[in-house]
């Protein structure tokens, strides 16, 4: 049974928290739907004032598209998605190095900017993996050297399950933060099991990864730093979550309790309705952000010569 904090509601979708859509049956979706303006989007069907419709026309020739992406347009994509990833957090890292000089900051902003110049090199998405997976490793060691709150010690990232208070809150916030890319990727009718980076081979046509909505991993990576990550220290160094009352440990793993989800989901939804400048110089809430870069992908997905822009911090 879903509680009072596995959804929120927008004016675009309704987004489950902890749950992908594999975990959602239509009477359980339905539970909360009360309002005819909410939709959600489960494998391919959309919910509305209680009924059900299979989404077709538009939608359809949307994913067409989208499968007929060649391998050379997807490795470029996941080039710029890993490029995106890498300077997002070393700006991230920039902004704590002016308030605190560390050493392991210092050679893990170096670190960044050197993957960053190996990506366009890649020839293969498992290269491009790899130089990822090098920069996340040494930017969580620097990550660790940007908190002051008591209690909280981070020195690498775990989870399935999360082994630390650190870990909790980063792993529920990718979670909230994917599964509302979920629902914008379903609602601009992209197909979530068609993606460029993760779940996909760049050498042969891409295949649908039917057990993991691969494309909201791909869409979530640009953002991990500029919103979960930073969201945490600001939790963490303001003293606002406690390393104790906040958490539990259960089933080997560090969960937020109920009143650490609390706090958390107040926090995240304050910063998401927080306004910030875009590319043009005009200010939207940063929810209008992750619908501009899907738009973004979905106008790639129509013609591939407009190359996939995304979003970067500064």
């Amino acid at each position: 049974m879903l509680c009072p904090y596995c959804f929120w509601i927008t004016n675009q979708a309704i987004a489950f928290i902890g749950y992908d859509d594999r975990d959602l049956d239509r009477e359980g979706a339905s539970r909360y739907i009360n309002q005819p303006s909410y939709l959600k989007i489960y494998r391919g069907w959309a919910i509305a004032t209680g009924g059900w419709c299979r989404l077709s026309g538009a939608i359809a020739n949307c994913r067409a598209y989208q499968q007929q992406l060649s391998a050379a347009d997807r490795l470029v994509t996941a080039q710029t998605i890993v490029q995106a990833k890498l300077k997002n957090s070393r700006v991230l890292l920039m902004r704590q190095q002016r308030r605190q000089s560390a050493t392991a900051i210092a050679l893990a902003i170096q670190s960044l900017d050197y993957l960053v110049a190996q990506v366009s090199q890649a020839g293969s998405t498992a290269r491009l993996m790899g130089f990822e997976g090098a920069g996340a490793a040494s930017y969580f060691v620097a990550l660790g050297e940007c908190l002051s709150g008591n209690g909280f010690v981070f020195t690498a990232r775990s989870r399935r399950p999360p082994g630390n208070p650190v870990n909790a809150m980063l792993s529920f916030g990718y979670q909230v933060l994917w599964n509302h890319l979920l629902s914008l990727i379903e609602l601009q009718g992209l197909d979530p099991y068609y993606a460029c980076l993760h779940g996909s081979n760049a050498d042969e046509l891409a295949v649908p990864q039917m057990r993991h909505a691969v494309l909201a991993s791909d869409l979530i990576e640009e953002f991990r730093a500029p919103i979960v990550d930073s969201l945490m220290l600001y939790l963490v160094n303001r003293g606002m979550i406690n390393a104790v009352d906040d958490f539990e440990f259960r089933d080997g793993g560090c969960f937020l309790n109920e009143s650490g989800r609390k706090r958390y989901l107040r926090a995240f939804l304050q910063r998401m309705e927080e306004s910030v400048q875009d590319e043009d110089g005009e200010s939207q809430p940063r929810w209008d952000l992750l619908t501009r870069q899907v738009r973004s992908y979905r106008r790639f997905v129509y013609d591939p010569t407009r190359p996939y822009q995304p979003y970067l911090i500064r």
